[in-house]
C-alpha cells in the first residue's frame, strides 16, 4: 500500500505540472512556449500578470480545499464531511459579503479575508462540537443544512437591502466563485493565510489516525483531543476562509478528491492529506482549464462549473451510503 501510495502522489505531482503548464497556455488567447520568453510579444502580458497569478491561485485553494476535506472526514469518521456541503464555506462567504455590503472591502482586503475566516470558524467549531459529542451521521448532515440556511438566509438579506445595483452585482458574481482577473497582490495576500492553515491541519496526521480506533483509544496513545481539535478549528477556518475571500464559494472539491483517492493511497487519514492536497490541487485547475475554454462570450463561473460536478457525486455517495446501511 505504501509503494502505490507513493506512486499515487507521484503521478498526481506530475500530472499537476503538466496542468499548470497548459494552464499558461489555456484561455481564448492561445499562448505557447514561445511567448513566455519573449517580453515583445503581447501574450508575454496575458501569461505573467493574469495566468500565473490564475494558476498559483487555483494551486493554493484547491490544495486547501483537498487537504481541510480529508482531514474533516478522517477527524469525524464522516464520509460526507467536507467545508462546502456542511456550510463551512457558506458561513464563510456569509462573512465575506457582510463586509461587501457594508463596503469595508474597499478599506483593504484584509477585511474581507478575516470576516471571511471569522465565519468559517464558527461553523467548524459548531461542527467539530457536534462531532465530539458522539453524534450520528443524520445529526451532523443537519447541523451542516442549519448553517447553509443560515448563511443563505444572511446572503439574501443582504442582497435585498443592498444599497444600490452595483453592490447587488459584485455579490452575486462574488459568489458564484471564479479565479478569473485575481491579481498578484490579492494571491500574495491569500497565500499565506492558506499555508498557515495547511500546516495547522497536516499537523493533525497523527491524531487523525489513532482516532479511527475511537477516542478512548486515541487518548491511551497519548493523542491530545483538545489540541487536536483547535489545531483543525483553525487550520480548515484559515485554509477555507481564506480561498472563500479570495475566489467566492467553490464547493464540492474537499468531498470529491478524498474518495477518489483513498482506493490508492489506503484508508489511513493522516497518508491521505498530501494526496488529498495535490489531488485538489489537480481538479480545480484541471475545472479552472476548462470554463476558459467554454465557449460563448463569458466563460462559465468556475463555482458553477464544480457544483455541476459534484452535486451528482454527492447525491450518489448518498446511494452507496445507503445501500451499505440496508
Amino acid at each position: 500500500m505504501r509503494r502505490r501510495a507513493g506512486l499515487s502522489l507521484a503521478a498526481l505531482g506530475l500530472l499537476l505540472l503538466a496542468l499548470c503548464a497548459a494552464s499558461l497556455m489555456a484561455g481564448r488567447v492561445w499562448a505557447p512556449f514561445s511567448a513566455w520568453t519573449d517580453p515583445s510579444d503581447p501574450r508575454w502580458a496575458i501569461i505573467f500578470q493574469l495566468r500565473i497569478p490564475r494558476t498559483v491561485l487555483a494551486v493554493a485553494v484547491g490544495a486547501a480545499l483537498g487537504l481541510s476535506g480529508a482531514a474533516m472526514q478522517g477527524y469525524t469518521r464522516n464520509p460526507l464531511a467536507d467545508p462546502g456541503a456542511l456550510g463551512v464555506s457558506a458561513m464563510a462567504a456569509l462573512g465575506a459579503v457582510t463586509s461587501l455590503y457594508f463596503g469595508a472591502g474597499a478599506q483593504g482586503p484584509w477585511l474581507i479575508t478575516g470576516l471571511a475566516m471569522a465565519g468559517a470558524l464558527a461553523a467548524v467549531v459548531i461542527l467539530l462540537a457536534l462531532a465530539g459529542g458522539g453524534s450520528t451521521m443524520v445529526t451532523f448532515i443537519l447541523a451542516g443544512v442549519v448553517l447553509q440556511a443560515l448563511a443563505a438566509a444572511g446572503v439574501a438579506l443582504a442582497l435585498s437591502l443592498a444599497p444600490n445595483p452595483w453592490a447587488v452585482n459584485e455579490i452575486v458574481d462574488w459568489l458564484m466563485g471564479s479565479l478569473a482577473d485575481r491579481s498578484a497582490g490579492e494571491v500574495a495576500f491569500a497565500l499565506p493565510f492558506m499555508a498557515a492553515g495547511a500546516v495547522l491541519v497536516l499537523m493533525t496526521g497523527r491524531a487523525l489516525d489513532a482516532l479511527t480506533l475511537g477516542e478512548t483509544t486515541a487518548r491511551s496513545l497519548g493523542v491530545d483531543l483538545r489540541r487536536t481539535r483547535v489545531l483543525l478549528a483553525a487550520g480548515v477556518a484559515l485554509t477555507s476562509g481564506a480561498s472563500v475571500a479570495v475566489t467566492g464559494v467553490i464547493g464540492f472539491v474537499g468531498l470529491i478528491v478524498p474518495h477518489l483517492l483513498r482506493p490508492l493511497v489506503g484508508a489511513r487519514p493522516g497518508a491521505l492529506l498530501w494526496p488529498s492536497a495535490l489531488g485538489g490541487a489537480v481538479l480545480v485547475l484541471a475545472a479552472d482549464i476548462l470554463v476558459r475554454l467554454t465557449p460563448g462570450a463569458n466563460e462559465v463561473k468556475l463555482g458553477v462549473a464544480m457544483a455541476a460536478i459534484g452535486a451528482p457525486f454527492f447525491f450518489g455517495l448518498l446511494l452507496v451510503l445507503r445501500r451499505r446501511a440496508l
